[in-house]
């Protein structure tokens, strides 16, 4: 098998795998979205944000849960499976699942204990200490649920993974919003929370028995030692790569608890809700992107040089205009949806959706890259870089600009952690960025722009300036990206190729993968060729 073979191989899979996570994850937001805005709109600004405080507490400590066994999980089932080891997976997503819930246990039991302390010191809020120790309850199961999804990618069947989410998302919306009308605010709200994962972390587990069971196994238990010690090996620097950047959310509501008002912390997270529109498309490339590098792990390097580049064009060509697209209807999209409420979340969306031009740079790929190769020290000092920026500038920022400044910090963390991991690609593994079609798909992207925001100027209507504003920008960027020569004939036909495996993928994108190749067949064809074809057709 050539090398073009193997990486139409591993993009196949990876494209399975990430429709499934992205259409999972789709899906599963516009339900939470559904929630959000409901919940958002019943108990207003500042009950809002104290739902949110209620919940710092139990994901911070979650974080401690993880020892960075579940990406280990990923990988080494994904591995496996590929080898033909599968007597092996079972004992990976068995100990391994162990493990955690031992863990969550533990962490369920110190924040169960502790809540008082916790909403007094911490959050500066005493009253909630009653919602944080019901929020804690959710540990053990939110642990439980995490850990059957993440097995789901590395066994390659992401589509329980959808199930799976999609189960839990609707569980919560469900719950949530019949506690609420019931009157029970805020608390109502962490119990649905709670008992979201609690319905996810049982479906989970049903279906990974089911996809396990029969599968052989060697003699004996006295492996365990030995399975822990090599997922807690590849896991512990990438543990404290996850542990530094989730804690990120946390600190930064503990910082918006200390520096600003309820409200404030209800339009952050308002600006939050709809930044996942984003996320729904981000967090799925990375995670189906780690089992692809896991599979290239033994190959050559030519093999790894050519997916990275390949899978952060792509990427960068598929979440740059979203991004802009977001950032232009900002101001449209909290208007329909908080009529005459959370007025500064659409400056706070706009400005933390720049987060994402740093895609270009490996901002949703490097990670992916590193950890697949089993380079997990690097992810480490990505995520201290980013933490560090982030813990020292906060403070400084937050108290001088509220909101805005917290998401400042952030930019300026995450930027100085991509630009290292970019660096030391290039340096120690000699990867190769795809500069021209990169500034291209900028260029193009910004350029696309121009008419979505005159027309923001001339139609007073945010639902008519959103629907036919946004698709406007997408024609025209699909229109100028064959024509700045973004892409090539080839590529489009290997896209096409991959995503023929999936029928409604392939429903979906073949039309713009073929209005796309005409575009470009068209301005290669020399102009005489176009004049002689038109007078025999006439």
């Amino acid at each position: 098998m050539n090398l073009m073979d193997d990486l139409a191989t591993v993009a196949e899979d990876s494209a399975r795998g990430g429709f499934f996570l992205i259409s999972g994850t789709a899906i599963s937001t516009v339900i939470l979205a559904i929630s959000a805005i409901l919940i958002g709109n019943v108990l207003g600004e500042k009950l809002y944000g104290q739902y949110t405080l209620a919940l710092v507490v139990p994901q911070l400590l979650y974080l401690f849960a993880d020892f960075g066994i579940n990406q280990g999980i990923i990988r080494f089932t994904s591995s496996l499976r590929v080898k033909g080891e599968k007597y092996r997976l079972k004992k990976i997503v068995k100990y391994g699942l162990m493990l955690k819930t031992i863990t969550g246990i533990i962490i369920f039991a110190v924040n169960f204990a502790l809540s008082d302390w916790f909403a007094s010191q911490i959050l500066q809020r005493p009253d909630l200490a009653f919602q944080v120790r019901l929020a804690s309850t959710g540990i053990l199961f939110q642990v439980i649920f995490i850990t059957a999804t993440s097995a789901f990618v590395g066994l390659d069947r992401a589509e329980y993974n959808a199930v799976s989410t999609n189960i839990q998302s609707i569980s919560k919306t469900i719950i949530q919003i019949a506690l609420i009308l019931l009157g029970l605010g805020v608390t109502g709200a962490v119990i649905g929370h709670v008992a979201s994962f609690a319905v996810g972390a049982a479906v989970g587990l049903s279906i990974l028995f089911v996809i396990l069971r029969g599968k052989e196994e060697t003699n004996g238990d006295h492996e365990i030692g030995k399975v822990l010690k090599t997922l807690v090996r590849y896991g512990a620097p990438l543990y404290v790569s996850l542990l530094l950047v989730g804690f990120i959310p946390a600190y930064q509501n503990i910082i918006l608890a200390i520096f600003t008002t309820d409200a404030d912390i209800g339009n952050f997270r308002a600006a939050q809700n709809f930044a996942m529109l984003l996320t729904v498309i981000a967090v799925p490339i990375t995670t189906a992107l780690l089992p692809a590098f896991s599979k290239l792990d033994s190959s050559t390097i030519q093999e790894i040089k050519a997916f990275f580049k390949l899978s952060n064009k792509y990427t960068t060509m598929l979440i740059v205009p979203l991004t802009i697209l977001l950032i232009i209807y900002s101001t449209a999209i909290i208007q329909i949806i908080y009529p005459g409420k959370f007025a500064s979340a659409p400056l706070f969306l706009a400005t933390y959706c720049l987060l994402y031009f740093l895609v270009g740079l490996g901002y949703l790929t490097l990670t992916s890259f590193y950890n697949g190769l089993g380079e997990t020290r690097i992810s480490m000092i990505i995520g201290l870089i980013t933490f560090m920026l982030l813990a020292i500038l906060s403070p400084v920022l937050t108290s001088a600009y509220g909101v805005l400044g917290l998401i400042v910090a952030f930019l300026i963390g995450s930027a100085a952690g991509t630009i290292y991991g970019s660096y030391t690609a290039r340096r120690q593994f000699h990867i190769e960025f795809d500069a021209a079609s990169l500034a291209k798909t900028y260029l193009v992207s910004i350029v696309s722009a121009f008419p979505s925001v005159l027309m923001l100027r001339l139609v007073p209507s945010p639902f008519v300036n959103l629907v036919a504003g946004g698709f406007l920008y997408l024609l025209i960027y699909a229109t100028l990206v064959p024509l700045a020569k973004v892409v090539s004939v080839h590529e489009l036909q290997m896209a096409e190729a991959i995503t023929q495996k999936i029928p409604l993928l392939n429903f979906i994108a073949r039309p713009i993968f073929q209005y796309e190749q005409k575009l470009l067949k068209f301005k290669q064809e020399p102009r005489a060729n176009r004049s002689l074809r038109s007078i025999g057709e006439k």
